[in-house]
């Protein structure tokens, strides 16, 4: 079967409506910061994680009231090990990135659980409507600590800008918005692709799809490094993980229980966890080269274990 012209198109204009839409998005969320007078550490931890993964909560959402949420189950989980993995491997290309063990904290302990946690549930096949609820209390547990946090950076802070927050967040949503559509471009356009090399449905699941709802962060990863602003792109990588193992799992799971056979999803929590490990910073606060490329050799692990799992069910 021969490419659709089509396909290429998509995937060129995908490309080019990605990069507008990352230079607003990221404009939009470093305003907010200082508009809103909090870290940007925290705004892209929270604001920016959230929007980003709205693709992911879009996708198990419709799946889960479609009656299939194992959909919206391997979208999230193949997310996270894009987003670690492949995004912050390419972005470790580009030069060290510097960073203290104490910035990470609590978001990265509860990153590194999440995935046991997932673990235990599936024991029995299954993620119940009840550990879906579970997951929704534990993320609105971690919503409340992140607003604390907010608040209480507020209430220390000096330095404030004259704009109106709501500038920057029309900004940044004009932003998202843009990327969200290069996403889908991109999806539509590399499915045709795959398809026309014959590849199989679910390779394409596990890899395009992941990817392509990936977009939007790895657009702000990279112009994050291109301009400077790492911990936005630190931030937004592990925000996005923690909205996706709570709150996408989590409401998709308790629309529809999730079937979820330990052998199939194995690979993606155990090469998640690994991409999170290698992410622990040296004595120096730096995380190296060397580390990105042991983050995508992960990542092709990662692909080559969901092949075979794949085959073998």
């Amino acid at each position: 079967m021969a490419v659709s012209g089509y396909d290429l198109m998509a995937m060129l204009a995908a490309v080019a409506l990605a990069g507008i839409g990352g230079e607003l998005f990221l404009k939009g969320v470093l305003g907010a910061a200082t508009a809103l007078r909090v870290p940007r550490l925290l705004v892209a931890t929270s604001l920016a994680a959230f929007a980003t993964s709205s693709p992911e909560l879009t996708v198990s959402s419709v799946a889960a009231l479609a009656g299939k949420p194992e959909i919206g189950l391997g979208d999230a989980l193949g997310s996270n090990v894009v987003n670690i993995a492949l995004l912050f491997g390419l972005a470790l290309l580009l030069g060290p990135i510097r960073i203290e063990r104490r910035e990470l904290g609590r978001d990265f302990a509860l990153a590194l659980v999440l995935p046991l946690l997932t673990l235990w549930f599936t024991m029995d096949g299954v993620i119940s409507r009840g550990e879906g609820a579970f997951l929704l209390l534990v993320f609105c547990v971690w919503m409340g600590a992140l607003i604390r946090a907010g608040l209480g950076s507020r209430a220390i802070a000096t330095a404030a800008s004259d704009t109106c927050p709501w500038t920057y967040l029309l900004l940044g949503m004009a932003g998202l918005a843009s990327l969200i559509f290069a996403g889908r471009l991109f999806v539509s356009g590399a499915s045709g692709v795959a398809a026309a090399f014959g590849v199989d449905a679910y390779i394409i699941g596990a890899t395009v799809v992941a990817i392509g709802t990936s977009l939007p962060e790895l657009v702000t990863v990279l112009l994050a490094r291109l301009r400077g602003h790492d911990d936005v792109g630190v931030g937004t990588l592990l925000g996005s993980n923690l909205f996706n193992g709570m709150a996408v799992i989590g409401i998709a799971a308790s629309i529809h229980p999730i079937a979820a056979p330990t052998m199939e999803i194995g690979p993606a929590l155990g090469f998640g966890m690994l991409s999170l490990l290698l992410l622990i910073p040296g004595r120096a606060g730096l995380i190296g080269r060397g580390r990105g490329v042991l983050l995508l050799g992960s990542y092709a692990g990662f692909i080559a274990a969901t092949i075979a799992a794949g085959r073998a069910l």
